[in-house]
């Protein structure tokens, strides 16, 4: 039963929240400046994962090599994923955009572990690669823009990707023993960290109303603490090709998503973009005959 739970829950759980959380953080962006949203976020997401660890009495990394690589991992999975969507959504990139240029990760995950986890990624899982890819144009091709501050946007959105790439390397090879409370409270922290110098360079302005506050709490909670836990749980339990895989269903997520809360039309690209998707992921995952 755990094993159904862990491969087949965990991942729409994840692809729910993560997806999601792109389109609450242009919600949230209406009402704030996107650093200072970014920089409560993680706060108040560090607060509720070092409660945590202190209740249950969860181990803390014994050496300060252990503690270093944990927070190096959050700056780039957490920390530099996050600065860079935030700051491509402020200049005007959509949620459901970014999610297509993140969607790349799979591609740049799969040759990045080929090379430094010696994971073998056979013919089959290329093509499901590909497929995946060719189904998350189809779910956002129409919302393109080629202006100045989309240009801006994009380049934001690319460091995003890389940091997200390279973190979830990093994770898999160094911190697979993290504890997900005490590991997610050092992984807040630093990325904490990385956002300070950022607000300097930015007109901080919030506006405190129920729609700021609800996307604030979301993605301080339901993305913070609870995607960003299933994402190393499958990591620590998958190879992380595979696992990347699952990040071509966050641009539909997003697309759904942003369809009931933002009101966006969803276009029939979204729905030939589900299945060709879902083809793409059944090859990734498929296991190989012996």
């Amino acid at each position: 039963m755990s094993g159904y739970i862990e491969k087949s829950i965990l991942p729409f759980g994840f692809i729910f929240l993560y997806g999601s959380g792109f389109i609450f953080t242009q919600y949230g962006l209406q009402n704030s400046s996107p650093m200072a949203f970014l920089a409560i976020r993680f706060f108040i997401a560090f607060w509720i994962l070092l409660f945590i660890a202190y209740i249950l009495k969860v181990p803390f990394p014994k050496s300060k090599k252990e503690f270093y690589q944990i927070a190096f991992a959050g700056g780039l999975t957490v920390g530099t994923f996050s600065i860079g969507v935030f700051l491509s959504i402020s200049y005007g990139v959509s949620g459901a955009l970014n999610a297509l240029i993140i969607a790349l990760q799979p591609i740049i995950v799969a040759f990045l572990a080929l090379r430094f986890l010696e994971e073998e990624v056979n013919n089959r899982v290329w093509l499901g690669l590909i497929i995946g890819f060719i189904g998350v144009a189809f779910v956002v091709v129409s919302k393109l823009d080629f202006s100045y501050d989309s240009i801006i946007g994009v380049f934001w959105s690319v460091v995003a990707l890389l940091g997200l790439s390279f973190g979830s390397l990093y994770q898999k090879k160094y911190c697979t023993g993290m504890n997900l409370y005490s590991g997610g409270a050092i992984q807040t922290l630093s990325s904490t960290i990385l956002v300070i110098p950022f607000l300097f360079f930015e007109d901080i302005h919030i506006t405190w109303n129920s729609d700021f506050t609800i996307a604030l709490l979301y993605m301080a909670v339901g993305v913070s603490i609870g995607a960003l836990s299933l994402l190393y749980i499958m990591i620590k339990n998958g190879e992380v090709s595979k696992v990347s895989s699952i990040f071509y269903l966050v641009p539909v997520s997003a697309a759904i998503v942003s369809y009931f809360l933002l009101g966006e039309t969803m276009e029939w690209s979204v729905f030939i973009g589900i299945g060709t998707v879902i083809i793409g992921i059944i090859l990734i995952n498929k296991k190989d005959k012996r």
